[in-house]
C-alpha cells in the first residue's frame, strides 16, 4: 500500500471521525424517526404522524415561557461567568505567596458533583432552617426568614446565581491557559513606555485572550443551555413551572407525561438552536480576529 495514503491526514482522522459520526448521527437518526412518528408512553411507534409532535410543543404556552426562561438562564449564567471569572484569572495568575493553594481552591469546586452541590445550596436556602435566612439574620439584615426557592421572584435568580458560581472554576482554567500563553516581554515593554495596569490590560491581555473568550463563550453557552440538574435538584421547575427551562421542560414531557414524540421534537429543536448558535458566534468570532 502506498506509504503517502497511510500519511494523508484525511485518512488519519477518518477512524474517529466515522466513530464520532456513528456516536452523534445514529441518535439524532432515531430521534428523528421518533419526533415524526405517534408513540405511547412505552416507546413504540404507533404510525407516522407528521409534524403533529412539532406543532403540539410550538402551541404549548409552557414551551414558549420555557424557552424565553432559557435565554435568560444561559445569557445570564454565561455574561456573570465570564465578567467575574476574568479578574479571578487574572489574581491567580499574579505571582504570591500561596497561589498554589488559592487556585485549589477555586478549582476545589469543580471535582464535586453539579447535583451534589445543588443539593447543598437547596439545603442552604431552606425557608425555615436554612443557613442563608440564619447568616442574614444574624447580620441583621432580615427579620423573618425569605421562602428563597418557594417563590417565582427569587426562585429563579437565586439559581442563576448558583449557576454562575459552578462555572466559575471551568472559566478561569481556561482563562488561566490563556493568560499563561501571553509573553511576558509585551507587559515589560509596555511598561517601559509608560503604560498604565488598564492601558495593558485592555490593549494587551483583553485582545490576546480573545480566542480563549470565544472558547469560554461557546462551551459555557453549551453547558448551561443543558444544564440540568440545578434547577431539578433545587425546585423540580417550580413553583408552578415558573423556574422551567427547556431542558427541564423535556424532562417533564418525556418521564412524567409520556409525550415520548414530543420530546425528541424538543430535542432535535434545542439540538439545532445549539448548533446554530455555535455556527453563528464561530463566524462572527472568525470575521472579528480577521478585522
Amino acid at each position: 500500500m502506498n506509504r503517502s495514503f497511510l500519511t494523508n491526514p484525511y485518512v488519519l482522522v477518518a477512524p474517529g471521525f466515522f466513530l464520532a459520526a456513528f456516536i452523534i448521527l445514529w441518535p439524532l437518526l432515531q430521534l428523528g424517526q421518533i419526533s415524526l412518528s405517534e408513540v405511547n408512553r412505552f416507546g413504540q411507534l404507533k404510525g407516522f404522524a407528521g409534524l403533529e409532535n412539532y406543532v403540539a410543543v410550538f402551541t404549548d404556552p409552557q414551551f414558549l415561557s420555557a424557552l424565553a426562561r432559557t435565554g435568560i438562564w444561559t445569557f445570564g449564567i454565561v455574561a456573570g461567568t465570564i465578567i467575574l471569572s476574568v479578574p479571578v484569572a487574572l489574581v491567580l495568575n499574579e505571582d504570591f505567596y500561596g497561589r498554589g493553594l488559592a487556585r485549589i481552591i477555586v478549582m476545589l469546586p469543580w471535582a464535586v458533583s453539579l447535583t451534589m452541590t445543588a443539593i447543598v445550596w437547596r439545603w442552604a436556602l431552606n425557608g425555615e432552617s436554612g443557613m442563608l435566612n440564619s447568616a442574614l439574620r444574624g447580620l441583621g439584615l432580615i427579620d423573618q426568614n425569605v421562602q428563597w426557592l418557594a417563590q417565582a421572584a427569587t426562585a429563579f435568580p437565586v439559581q442563576i446565581v448558583i449557576g454562575i458560581l459552578v462555572s466559575i472554576p471551568f472559566t478561569v482554567t481556561i482563562f488561566l491557559g490563556g493568560l499563561s500563553s501571553i509573553p511576558d516581554d509585551l507587559y515589560e515593554a509596555a511598561k517601559l513606555e509608560g503604560a498604565s495596569n488598564w492601558q495593558m490590560f485592555s490593549r494587551i491581555t483583553l485582545p490576546l485572550l480573545g480566542p480563549f473568550l470565544n472558547i469560554a463563550v461557546v462551551m459555557n453557552t453549551i453547558n448551561v443551555f443543558n444544564s440540568f440538574p440545578i434547577i431539578w435538584a433545587t425546585t423540580q421547575g417550580g413553583p408552578a413551572n415558573s423556574t422551567d427551562i427547556l431542558v427541564t421542560y423535556l424532562y417533564k414531557l418525556g418521564f412524567n407525561f409520556g409525550k415520548l414524540g414530543e420530546a425528541s421534537a424538543l430535542s432535535l429543536m434545542m439540538f439545532a438552536l445549539l448548533l446554530l448558535f455555535t455556527i453563528i458566534y464561530v463566524r462572527l468570532a472568525m470575521r472579528g480576529e480577521r478585522a
